[in-house]
């Protein structure tokens, strides 16, 4: 089974394909008709299907707008309105005694290390 982007590659070569058929077809109407005299009759097909545009999150859409009006106002000259910025999340601390683990694992691995070395 093919994955997304196989799927989306392969659509994009249909619509491709389907627009480079309708050129032909109305050049071959056209010369038709100098060679018969004949008004030159193109042949209906139906439009190439739409594509699905990509959702984006309320997050990733309010960045977008930001970098656009900041980009807007780099052009025009203007400073951008104040953006309020959220608070940053406090850093995680380790505790005393995970610390005191981490060094303890620490000190046994290059126990093992040394002794295999060694051996």
């Amino acid at each position: 089974m093919p994955n997304q982007h196989d799927s989306e590659l392969l659509e994009a070569a249909i619509i491709g394909y389907e627009h480079q058929k309708r050129q032909i077809e109305s050049r071959i109407a056209e010369i038709r008709a100098t060679l018969f005299g004949e008004q030159a009759e193109t042949a209906e097909t139906p439009e190439a299907p739409t594509r699905k545009r990509k959702k984006f999150s309320a997050a990733s859409r309010r960045k977008m707008a930001l970098a656009q009006k900041a980009r807007w106002a780099a052009i025009k000259g203007t400073s951008p309105a104040p953006v309020a910025k959220k608070a940053p999340k406090a850093k995680r601390k380790i505790s005393p005694e995970g610390m005191k683990r981490i060094i303890a694992a620490t000190k046994k691995r290059w126990r093992l290390a040394k002794a295999a070395k060694k051996a």
